[in-house]
């Protein structure tokens, strides 16, 4: 599910660390970069009715203890994917180019562990690498992607990572997949070495059963930054302990009187397109004869509706049928942390009640920041928030089928 080839086009940007975690430092060194590659990519597709990838991996130093809990870094490291979405909107907006629809860009954002740029692994094998969206730039560059180019900024910092990518992809390549190119005329800028800090807390949890829930229509950027949070809780190995990323899909039958419900899609479609994009973003491995497998499992009662994606051993996707605002969060008290946005919230403070009343622990909820649009025209500022909303875009398409 993860690999691309060229019968879709596809690209990897990437990304060395900026020179701090605000969004106008991330704007000022990242924006004419990402543009271009971007333009490069839309233009590339103009009438093949199809979607270009854009795999985008943001290197960064203080990542390479992958063994304490990932819930420490989480503030940081979903800020840094706020950033770089929200840049993504800004300039789909500024040059006019579509997200996720055909003759669109498919945007995937991953981290890239800088210290193991600066101290390979001694086991990064198959099966050894540490699942996405934190992986190692030895995993990246041997894995089984077809990407038609892989650029860099053309910078002292985008030389010394393109470098380091270069002497290992080279030597794992697939003959047919594309070479490394870079991409002039981007500023210069130092890397910091304190973007990644740790959250001070009296009893960090490591989770290896987390939750997010959500309807998941017409998938966009704003459903990509919550499942890629989602997935940055998820504690990435114990030999003793299986790792299940839970997604509660809302059932067709709680949507019905969601506006322009005839655009809605299936349960089934939005499923498939959430569990593509995970293991598009955790799955780097090549394929194996033990490659994911999918299972669809029907029962009576509540939550009897899901599809199991085994993506590889001790790593399982599990995408619920969810007909109440609670879904597994209380019937399954094994899962330990749940994702929430914003406008979410409620939602979690309400699950952790009814945890209670059952005698059971609280679920450690994580927050997303709001992907905001400030600083721009108010008509840009609309076309954005029209690409993170599900009703807007099930509307468009209504105007279109007019047409």
């Amino acid at each position: 599910m993860a690999a691309s080839s060229f019968d879709q086009t596809s690209a990897l940007l990437l990304l060395p660390p900026p020179p701090s975690t605000s969004f106008e430092q991330f704007q000022q060194v990242y924006e004419s970069l990402l543009s271009t590659v971007c333009l490069r990519l839309y233009q590339n597709l103009q009438g093949v009715n199809r979607t270009a990838i854009l795999d985008i991996a943001l290197a960064l130093p203080g990542l390479h203890s992958l063994s304490r809990p990932r819930s420490q870094v989480f503030g940081s490291l979903q800020a840094c994917l706020a950033n770089l979405y929200r840049l993504l909107g800004v300039i789909s907006v500024k040059k006019r180019i579509e997200l996720d629809v055909p003759d669109g860009i498919d945007a995937r954002i991953i981290f890239l562990d800088l210290d193991s740029v600066r101290s390979p692994p001694t086991d990064s094998s198959p099966g050894n690498s540490p699942i996405g969206p934190i992986v190692h730039l030895q995993t990246l560059a041997r894995s089984s992607r077809l990407w038609n180019w892989i650029f860099y900024p053309d910078n002292h910092v985008g030389q010394t990572l393109a470098t380091a990518f270069s002497s290992i992809y080279s030597q794992a390549k697939d003959p047919n997949a594309g070479d490394v190119h870079p991409i002039s005329g981007v500023p210069k800028w130092t890397p910091s070495d304190a973007l990644v800090t740790t959250e001070d807390t009296q009893e960090p949890i490591s989770h290896y059963s987390v939750i997010v829930g959500g309807t998941f229509d017409h998938f966009h950027i704003g459903h990509k930054f919550l499942l890629t949070a989602t997935a940055l809780v998820l504690q990435p190995a114990s030999p003793e302990q299986d790792r299940v990323l839970a997604v509660g899909v809302t059932g067709d039958d709680l949507l019905v009187n969601k506006k322009y419900a005839e655009f809605l899609e299936s349960w089934d479609d939005r499923c498939r397109s959430v569990a593509g994009f995970l293991s598009a973003i955790m799955e780097f491995d090549p394929p194996t004869d033990s490659a994911a497998s999918i299972k669809q499992v029907t029962r009576p009662g509540p939550n009897g509706k899901y599809m199991l994606v085994k993506v590889r051993p001790g790593l399982t996707m599990k995408l619920v049928q969810i007909l109440d605002p609670f879904g597994p969060t209380i019937t399954e008290e094994n899962i330990s942390a749940l994702v929430v946005s914003k406008e979410t919230r409620a939602g979690g403070t309400a699950i952790n009640e009814e945890r209670i009343k059952k005698g059971w622990k609280k679920l450690e909820v994580f927050e997303i920041d709001v992907l905001l649009m400030g600083g721009m025209p108010s008509q840009d500022v609309e076309d954005f928030a029209s690409k993170l909303s599900s009703t807007e875009i099930r509307r468009r398409q209504m105007e279109m089928a007019k047409k």
